[in-house]
């Protein structure tokens, strides 16, 4: 029993375990929580009869609930009979209350149907009164935003586009935030950007208008500051005049009071001038509209791409001065080339300089001088090239005019234009070489249409005409009546007068060069010392070496070079009167023509002993002796005394020449005779003489000696003159006289009647005579005695030569 009591522990276990399951389950329906699909699976397990029995639990507990709610109706059953009871109680009054009710709610609504009636009319005024001040709300609203919008459009179509953009500012940060929510707002943020880009697109469009505007229109604008520069530079000199008509006015009050009135009268009147130009004519920024750049600026600034602009106009502004600084292939031919080349140039900066005053950033003072430092060495390089080119002076000075105006123009707005100026001196070198080759031209049309004759002055006023041209002065020329002859030809007052006007010529570059008086006075001198010293020398030598300046016309010339010279010191007061510079100042240059009319001179004198023995050779070439005569004619040659009559008419002429120069003429013309008769003698084509024809010499030798006994040339001591004949003369003498013994006694001594006769000149003529006494013997046969006494000369002549052959083989081996 106890084994099987212990066996069923197990299933009373689960017995009482499956009874608290279907409690529990019982639970969980009653508290009305769902879902239920746990706890029915629970208690639906796998066990068999589970659900049996569980119907049966809830049977059970169904029952329970029954007995309590039959329990709870039996104790409240007595007040619920109650309740009823006063219910019926109170039926009747029920009722007559629903019939009073209805009746009292029926008059109601019939009275109450105009008060619902005007009561539904307030209550729709009063939404429509609310709508409308909403609307108005909004509208308040709203009506700022489309005023500024349409402010806006008006602007645009203005072309107000920096005042758009402030209102677009406006509408973005202030008005559009308060009504962003409407569709019309959003249509609008929509279009301001593209707005925004249509205000670039067309402020940048008029930016490329204004630029190539300035570009076409540049010439202009420089032109007019050009003009305005040289405006200012008269009124500036006119200011300094009357200052300093005012500070004499203080010193010399009572002697200049008239002439101080009228320059206050001149003076005003140029003041009056000048502004009644002023007035007519705009400035240089005047001509040019600059709202385009002032605009775009402010636009691209307000937009934040300032940097854009200003890195776009500046390298547009450096393309434009490329094509500034790129002058004309022909730009050398005129003046106006130059002219326009420098306008495009100065309208260029001032309106860069105008931009750099006018606007804060968009052009910086490095960057205008960094773009006129590259503008300068391009502008430099294009003169310096195209200058060379220019062979006119004139237009080299209207070159250096223009360049000060335009370096002056560029200075008054800033700009450094000192290499300009360092410039202007190359140009002066070179202005100088183009004054020279005119001036030379000029020397050669003077040299070339003189006469080379004095100048004739019939009366005292063509003497004072001449005198006028030229500083001259002779007291002994003075007391000679009319008509008279100046000295010099007619070149002489013309060079002096082309001299004095090369000085002028050269001042004219100097002038405005901002130079001391003492630098314009050294370039003046220097100037006119290359005029005189290479221009006219030049042209003296070439006149002198020209083949149809004959003798006359080199006297002429060496003349006119001595009143030339003469005249430096004239020259050289008038530079100082030009620049008010002493001659006594230490660092004063010289005038060269001294030296110059010297060499000239020099030249022309050895020019004429050169034609004087060009002429002598030409009569010696027509000399016809006939070397085989037996005797002479008696008299001296024809060419001889023709040559003679030729020389003693030169030498007439020569006496109008410093002294030494006739005399030195003379003693060449002389020398150079005697040794052409001597080579005469000599020539080694000349193989034989007949003694008539050393007779026939001899008489020709004693012409010339006459000649130079006569004192053609005054000034000779003595017999120096005859001294040129002297060789001849002992020569002749020695073949006349036949005193070959005293010869060859006395050589070598100081005492010797022959000491200019040379041994092997001896022995060459006497060779040739014995040649001919040979020939002549042969011929004349015909009486013996004079056969027999040409023998004994032919020994003797045969003796001698032997002498004379050992003569000069002992000089030569001496030698």
């Amino acid at each position: 029993m106890a084994r099987k009591s212990k066996s069923n522990l197990p299933e009373l276990y689960l017995e009482e375990n499956k009874d608290q399951i279907y409690e529990n389950a019982l639970a969980e329906i009653q508290s009305f929580e769902l879902p239920l699909g746990t706890t029915l699976r629970s208690v639906y397990d796998d066990q068999p009869n589970a659900h049996q029995k569980f119907m049966e639990k809830l049977d059970a507990c169904i029952r329970n609930h029954d007995r309590e709610i039959e329990k709870m109706c039996n104790f409240h059953h007595q007040g619920f009979v109650d309740a009823i009871t006063e219910l019926l109680k109170v039926r009747a009054d029920a009722e007559k209350l629903k019939v009073q009710v209805t009746d009292t709610n029926r008059r109601l609504q019939d009275a109450g149907k105009e008060v619902i009636a005007q009561t539904e009319e307030i209550i729709r005024c009063r939404v429509q009164q609310r709508n409308i001040t909403t609307v108005v709300e909004k509208l308040q609203l709203c009506l700022p935003v489309l005023e500024m919008y349409s402010k806006l459009k008006e602007q645009m179509s203005v072309k107000r586009y920096y005042s758009a953009l402030k209102t677009m500012e406006q509408l973005e940060n202030l008005y559009l935030p308060r009504v962003s929510q409407y569709r019309f707002c959003q249509i609008m943020m929509e279009n301001l950007p593209k707005l925004r880009e249509e205000i670039k697109e067309i402020s940048m469009s008029d930016l490329k208008d204004f630029l190539e505007s300035i570009r076409k229109h540049s010439d202009r604008i420089g032109e007019t500051a050009m003009k305005q520069a040289q405006q200012q530079k008269t009124f500036s000199t006119a200011l300094q005049k009357q200052n300093n008509v005012n500070y004499g006015r203080n010193m010399h009050l009572g002697r200049n009071r008239i002439l101080e009135s009228k320059n206050e009268i001149t003076l005003k009147r140029t003041f009056e001038d000048e502004d009644e130009h002023e007035e007519e004519v705009l400035t240089a920024q005047d001509l040019v509209d600059f709202s385009p750049v002032y605009r775009c600026l402010h636009i691209y600034s307000v937009l934040g791409d300032g940097e854009i602009f200003e890195n776009y106009y500046r390298k547009q502004r450096r393309k434009q001065a490329r094509l500034v600084l790129q002058p004309q292939s022909s730009m050398h031919e005129t003046v106006e080339g130059y002219r326009r080349y420098f306008s495009q140039i100065v309208g260029f900066f001032v309106v860069e300089d105008h931009i750099l005053h006018v606007t804060q950033g968009l052009v910086t003072r490095t960057y205008t001088d960094e773009l006129w430092n590259m503008a300068l060495s391009k502008i430099i390089a294009v003169l310096r090239t195209h200058s060379s080119y220019c062979s006119d002076p004139d237009l080299v000075l209207e070159l250096k005019n223009l360049i000060v105006v335009f370096a002056d123009t560029l200075q008054g707005y800033g700009f450094p234009v000192n290499r300009l100026f360092d410039l202007l001196f190359e140009i002066r070198d070179q202005y100088n070489e183009t004054l020279l080759k005119k001036w030379s031209g000029l020397f050669r049309d003077i040299f070339e249409a003189d006469n080379y004759s004095p100048i004739p002055v019939a009366n005292e006023e063509e003497y004072r005409i001449v005198i006028s041209k030229f500083p001259f002065q002779d007291p002994e020329l003075d007391k000679q009546s009319f008509p008279k002859k100046l000295p010099m030809s007619q070149s002489v007052p013309q060079i002096y007068m082309q001299v004095k006007e090369f000085i002028y010529a050269s001042l004219k570059f100097s002038e405005s060069l901002h130079r001391s008086s003492t630098e314009i006075d050294d370039m003046l001198r220097k100037s006119t010392n290359l005029l005189l010293t290479r221009t006219l020398s030049s042209c003296l030598q070439n006149l002198i070496k020209k083949p149809h300046i004959g003798l006359t016309e080199l006297v002429q010339i060496i003349i006119n070079t001595t009143h030339l010279e003469q005249a430096c010191k004239y020259l050289e007061d008038f530079i100082s009167n030009i620049t008010n510079i002493s001659q006594l100042t230490v660092h004063t240059a010289r005038l060269y023509g001294l030296s110059t009319f010297k060499d000239a001179r020099h030249a022309a004198e050895g020019e004429i002993y050169t034609k004087l023995n060009q002429k002598i050779d030409e009569f010696i070439q027509i000399a016809d002796y006939d070397w085989t005569m037996s005797e002479s004619d008696g008299r001296a040659s024809g060419y001889l005394m023709d040559l003679i009559n030729f020389l003693r008419s030169t030498f007439q002429v020569f006496t109008h020449l410093p002294g030494k120069v006739a005399q030195t003429a003379c003693m060449s013309a002389c020398q150079h005779l005697s040794m052409s008769l001597m080579q005469m003698l000599l020539d080694s084509e000349l193989k034989q003489i007949s003694m008539g024809a050393i007779q026939q010499f001899n008489l020709d030798v004693i012409q010339c000696e006459l000649f130079a006994s006569s004192e053609p040339v005054p000034g000779f001591q003595g017999d120096t003159l005859q001294l040129a004949f002297i060789d001849l003369r002992q020569l002749l003498d020695l073949f006349m006289v036949w005193d070959w013994s005293t010869y060859l006694a006395d050589y070598g001594q100081a005492t010797s009647k022959y000491l200019r006769v040379n041994p092997s000149t001896a022995l060459t003529l006497l060779e040739k005579v014995h040649r001919g006494m040979k020939d002549s013997s042969k011929k004349n046969n015909i009486f013996a005695q004079f056969r027999k006494n040409d023998r004994d000369k032919q020994k003797l002549i045969e003796t001698v030569v032997k002498q004379l052959r050992s003569l000069v083989n002992g000089m030569s081996q001496h030698t």
